[in-house]
């Protein structure tokens, strides 16, 4: 009788406590009181751990060192990348903005690698004759006028930057229409213009563009900015020195401009150019 008694009395009990909230609050009185339990019976676990980090071996320590080390090259490499990548963003999207302002047909056009000779400003591009690429074709980034295609492959094409010593452009003042010639000085940040009267109306600050001179550049295109003019009384020219409107040292894409005859001449049909840019300018 007693064993049936406290068999009936446990079966209430579990109904009651699955059933009814009679017995949550004595449930959380003695879980509260069950908890030094669980933390005796968990320490021969602890001590275990610690037993292991503690008398870890030297062998151990130098892998997960190691292994810590190459996460964090890891972890900051794609930090970098990420700056890059963002970096890279902004650069197209000044590019593009340039692009909407030009009425010429362009190519947009990526750099592939830098003239080893330190006196020749020359650089490659990854378009070429298969594009519809020529040689004297323009060359632009999203500030101004780099230079132009002097050599052109199937695939690549070389670029002479208007920087180099032995090229020279033909530009005007944007203020006044001054007209002047842009020579490279070997320095990519410095243009030096020739034969400039004494008396000619040029001053620090003026924009110089593309006069369209030599029907090589089109009239318009940014080329540099005056920076410094040095008059003598004694001499005939003035010493002009100007900066470059384009990014020489740090452009990574560019446009080449189409000259409509000069696609015709050479027999490039407009609807392959305009197919290209797009797919350069999806890329």
């Amino acid at each position: 009788m007693r064993v049936v008694v406290l068999i009936a009395v446990t079966m209430a009990l579990i109904l009651a406590g699955i059933y009814t909230p009679w017995l949550k609050q004595a449930r959380q009185q003695l879980n509260f009181l069950a908890v030094p339990f669980y933390q005796v019976t968990d320490i021969p676990r602890r001590i275990g751990d610690w037993g292991a980090g503690t008398f870890a071996s030297e062998k151990d320590l130098r892998a997960e060192n190691e292994r810590l080390r190459t996460e964090v090259l890891i972890y900051q490499r794609k930090q970098q990348q990420m700056a890059a990548l963002a970096a890279e963003n902004v650069r197209l999207r000044q590019l593009l903005n340039g692009k909407d302002m030009l009425q010429d047909k362009v190519l947009i056009a990526e750099l592939m690698g830098v003239s080893p000779n330190p006196l020749s400003h020359v650089v490659v591009i990854n378009r070429g004759s298969r594009e519809g690429v020529y040689e004297g074709q323009p060359v632009l980034d999203a500030f101004g006028l780099m230079g132009q295609v002097v050599d052109v492959d199937e695939n690549t094409s070389r670029v002479l930057l208007i920087s180099d010593s032995t090229h020279a452009i033909p530009v005007q003042v944007n203020r006044n229409g001054v007209r002047a010639i842009a020579e490279g000085t070997g320095d990519l940040n410095r243009l030096s213009l020739r034969h400039v009267s004494i008396n000619a109306d040029i001053r620090e600050g003026d924009v110089l563009v593309s006069s369209g001179l030599g029907e090589r550049f089109p009239v318009g295109y940014p080329v540099a900015e005056v920076e410094q003019v040095v008059r003598n009384s004694g001499q005939a020219f003035a010493r002009v020195i100007a900066r470059p409107m384009a990014r020489l040292d740090r452009s990574r894409h560019v446009l080449l401009v189409f000259d409509t005859h000069t696609q015709l001449d050479q027999g490039v049909s407009s609807s392959s150019v305009s197919s290209s840019a797009s797919s350069a300018a999806a890329h």
